[in-house]
């Protein structure tokens, strides 16, 4: 089974060791559901003053209903969570952590987190998911943690992601991933915390985006050492870090903005001008059939011409003698 990237603790001594402010203000003393110190505690859990709620190893097969706003941690893990639906923590908008480990999740729906524009820690490692909808984490700006290890995701997009400005970590260790998508890194400028290993990269192009933010990022030794990619074909084992930008000399380079932008402005103008084009000539060759057909019809009501009275002349030039007309008939008169 696949390690989940956050150990275990249990709720109280989650509180003590966590290092944000907020917890270390939280009584230690567990309040039970319905008690006067947590009047907003779903039912099935065990809340802490301060916002903590328990719902770890419940067995739940859903989101426990009535979350309220006061609530700040939330500890879903080790249940029995397949899908999140939209709205799936609807009430619960000050939440700032939420642990989804080990739950056997493989659904998350595009709208699952809407609402949840103060949460900092999300952690759904551990669990079966495949792929993510673009926009799953676009609601989640405040977003500084995520953990997506020990799931099964052969590709993430950057637009599953979105843009998350304040995200620092991001955890895809035990995933199925060959390569991350151009332009996923970039969409997270305060990135400073990227965990690969256990992934079956593959040494090629696709890896340039990668190897360039590992250089701007250096990895500790430990695990610098066991991020590997395989040759395709090849069978042999290469580490990420050892790929200079010279390295991809013979890859395609990407477009630059500037580029693109010229690409997008050209190629819709060049569509109008060949469409233009298109229709003049279309127009001329109807006009010059339309004419060929006028002088036609009119060649056809035309009367014929008379026969000629005098189909073989003189060869000397003069008229025949039966012609009226002719000077030799008119010397004789």
């Amino acid at each position: 089974m696949r390690s989940p990237s956050w150990s275990r603790p249990r709720p109280l001594l989650l509180l003590l060791l966590s290092p944000w402010p907020v917890w270390a203000q939280v009584s230690a003393t567990a309040s039970p559901s319905g008690s006067p110190g947590a009047p907003d505690c779903p039912e099935v859990c065990t809340c802490v003053l301060g916002g903590l709620a328990s719902c770890s190893a419940l067995s739940l097969p859903a989101v426990p209903a009535g979350l309220s706003l006061r609530l700040r941690a939330l500890l879903l893990d080790h249940n029995r969570v397949r899908a999140l639906p939209p709205g799936a923590f609807a009430g619960a908008g000050g939440l700032q952590r939420l642990d989804l480990r080990e739950n056997g999740l493989h659904s998350v729906h595009v709208r699952a987190f809407w609402g949840l524009g103060a949460l900092q820690l999300l952690d759904l490692s551990a669990n079966q998911l495949e792929a993510l909808a673009p926009g799953t984490f676009a609601p989640l700006r405040a977003l500084r943690n995520l953990s997506l290890a020990g799931n099964r995701l052969a590709s993430l997009e950057p637009a599953a992601l979105g843009a998350l400005p304040l995200l620092r970590s991001l955890s895809l260790q035990d995933n199925e991933l060959a390569a991350l998508a151009p332009g996923l890194l970039g969409r997270l400028p305060a990135l400073d915390a990227l965990h690969l290993r256990g992934n079956p990269w593959g040494c090629g192009c696709a890896l340039r985006p990668l190897c360039a933010w590992l250089r701007r990022h250096p990895l500790p030794a430990s695990e610098a050492e066991t991020l590997l990619c395989v040759w395709p074909g090849r069978l042999t084992l290469s580490p990420l870090t050892a790929f200079s930008d010279a390295a991809f000399s013979h890859c395609a380079q990407p477009l630059a903005l500037r580029d693109l932008a010229v690409v997008y402005a050209l190629g819709p103008a060049s569509f109008l001008v060949s469409l233009a084009a298109c229709l003049v000539l279309g127009s001329g060759l109807t006009a010059c059939r339309a004419r060929r057909r006028r002088r036609c019809r009119t060649a056809a009501l035309r009367p014929p011409r008379p026969p000629d009275p005098n189909p073989y002349p003189d060869p000397h030039g003069s008229a025949s003698p039966a012609d009226p007309g002719s000077p030799a008939a008119a010397a004789q008169a």
